[in-house]
């Protein structure tokens, strides 16, 4: 064969692998991942908005999360990521006792506090997912209590922070963090709560109360141990979400840190990173 052939040949043959990279690239597929099966997807797609609509919250948030680990590459991935985290809220604050939950018979003498105590919780959680008005229980009546660990991660260059209980992640917030990068990063725990807390200004001669326009720290206060002048609060200007803003607190709109604050313990473990 004319060697001026075979190298032409082969010169074809580089500029097609390439052709061929650049379109992987541009579909958002790595080579070695799975392609996405249409018909497959459809129907999983299909099978869990019917488990969603029978009320079987488990298994169709079960079948998001197959949807996620079979079809990573796919478009609707954040689609799917977002319904298996609306899902997984619905679920923590109804009575349906999952894999993460037990269902707990109180016993003369049991309060609210005790039982968050023993399983690591919170009274305000146990109250939200038995639909309590009130703090009094009755002795021989079974509850639902949440007792796998919660743990807290915020990404200060997405200005994000991520619940997560176990390896699971639970929800996605938007949230703003420290400028000029001043939030500090590292492993923390949350040392106190407090709602509708009053705000220290420096140099201010008297704190400012709750409920005031110029209390930065809106309805929920949940302090960091280590950093005693560090923490995640609420605010008063929503609109500054997303961005690189506060003195170095992690603040989140109102009605998602009282959400927060009902969800995690004293204790629960918060890192931050870069």
């Amino acid at each position: 064969m004319n060697k001026k052939f075979v190298i032409l040949l082969a010169a074809i043959g580089i500029v097609l692998a390439v052709v061929l990279v650049i379109g992987l690239k541009k579909a958002n597929i790595t080579l070695g991942s799975r392609l996405p099966a249409v018909g497959e997807a459809a129907a999983l797609i299909n099978q869990a908005k019917q488990l969603e609509e029978k009320g079987e919250l488990l298994a169709a948030k079960e079948a998001y999360q197959k949807l996620i680990g079979e079809y990573l590459n796919s478009a609707q991935v954040s689609e799917w990521q977002k319904k298996a985290e609306e899902l997984n809220m619905e679920l923590l604050f109804s009575a349906t006792v999952t894999p993460k939950s037990v269902s707990y018979e109180i016993k003369p003498g049991d309060t609210l506090a005790r039982i968050a105590r023993e399983f690591k919780t919170t009274p305000e959680l146990i109250m939200k997912s038995n639909n309590l008005s009130g703090d009094r229980i009755v002795p021989g009546r079974k509850i639902k209590v949440w007792n796998a660990p919660f743990s807290i991660l915020v990404d200060k260059s997405q200005n994000t922070l991520i619940l997560k209980c176990d390896d699971e992640i639970m929800k996605t917030y938007i949230v703003s963090t420290g400028k000029n990068n001043s939030t500090p990063t590292g492993t923390f725990k949350i040392a106190n709560k407090l709602m509708n807390p009053p705000w220290f200004k420096k140099g201010s001669s008297s704190p400012i109360p709750a409920g005031s326009p110029e209390n930065i720290l809106g309805t929920r206060w949940m302090g960091f141990d280590r950093l005693t002048d560090y923490g995640i609060h609420g605010t008063i200007d929503p609109q500054s979400l997303g961005k690189q803003v506060t003195q170095g607190c992690v603040r989140m709109a109102n009605p998602e840190v009282e959400e927060l604050y009902i969800i995690v313990p004293v204790g629960t473990e918060v890192t931050i990173v870069d």
